[in-house]
């Protein structure tokens, strides 16, 4: 399957798991699910959220070959943040969409609570 599509079924895989995250911990309002949504779901937060994600060794190697193909097939160019910054968000994507695909929601769900701290 072409790896950006795995990356546009990541995206919302990723972003509809850290708005249930933000409902389950009590914020009620959407202005502030918003703002508290910005700390996950930007490029660079997603980028962050990923180098924690290796520098922990959390991921397995097929995990981040994964990661490694979504972020090499990425061109696009975003108009808020640097290439490598979206590229490397679009490899987590990859990677979360591959899982979906997959059925395997106990590593997605692993992988999204190392990175909301769960």
């Amino acid at each position: 399957m072409n790896n950006l599509v795995l990356a546009y079924l990541g995206d919302a895989v990723y972003e509809l798991y850290i708005r249930e995250y933000l409902i389950r911990k009590g914020i009620a309002k959407v202005n502030e699910l918003q703002n508290e949504s910005m700390k996950y779901v930007t490029a660079k937060s997603q980028s962050m959220h990923l180098e924690r994600l290796i520098d922990a060794n959390f991921l397995t190697d097929s995990e981040i070959e994964m990661v490694k193909r979504g972020r090499n097939m990425s061109s696009h160019k975003s108009k808020t943040t640097d290439i490598i910054t979206y590229k490397r968000s679009t490899g987590l994507e990859c990677l979360i969409g591959s899982l979906k695909i997959d059925n395997n929601i106990k590593r997605i769900e692993e992988i999204m609570g190392f990175i909301v701290g769960e």
